[in-house]
């Protein structure tokens, strides 16, 4: 099985959630970060996990381009979603609705939340004003749920039989 895991990470939160995940999988996982590999191949992958992080209620913009871009390819994989939040319940299960398109949701195997962070020392100014602002929160704060990512790389590991 080969897998692509396609994502974009501003702080570094989702980048370790995927290098956590890529770890749990078996066969061949490739890693493409949106932000260096702007046009990734995943042609011969089976499968296809894509994610990134929550910012102001929206996925970064060149995950939903990509998203929206190669929705037809991506309906011919075995697809997986997630994002990494610091919202919880129906909150972070509606950014995780608004985050891909409708048709993706249709044929995902599987989708996740993952948690996430607040990290003041990678923010700038005007990140960290948004937040203690918005979130009431005054430090890093970091909330990844291992398990979810546990969870996930599980379900799909998991055969489907036709």
């Amino acid at each position: 099985m080969k897998t692509s895991i396609i994502f974009m990470s501003t702080h570094g939160c989702t980048e370790n959630a995927v290098n956590e995940l890529a770890a749990k999988l078996s066969g061949e996982v490739s890693i493409h970060h949106l932000k260096q590999d702007k046009k990734p191949d995943f042609s011969r992958a089976d499968r296809v996990i894509i994610g990134g992080s929550i910012h102001a209620g929206q996925i970064q913009r060149r995950v939903r381009s990509f998203c929206e871009s190669h929705s037809d390819e991506l309906c011919g994989k075995e697809i997986g979603l997630f994002i990494c939040c610091m919202h919880e319940g129906e909150d972070a299960r509606q950014q995780l609705k608004n985050a891909f398109p409708e048709k993706l949701h249709q044929v995902a195997k599987y989708e996740a939340i993952f948690g996430g962070e607040f990290n003041f020392e990678k923010m700038g100014f005007l990140e960290k004003l948004v937040v203690k602002k918005v979130a009431k929160v005054d430090r890093s704060v970091k909330k990844v749920d291992h398990e979810a990512i546990d969870k996930f790389a599980k379900r799909m590991e998991k055969t489907i039989a036709p």
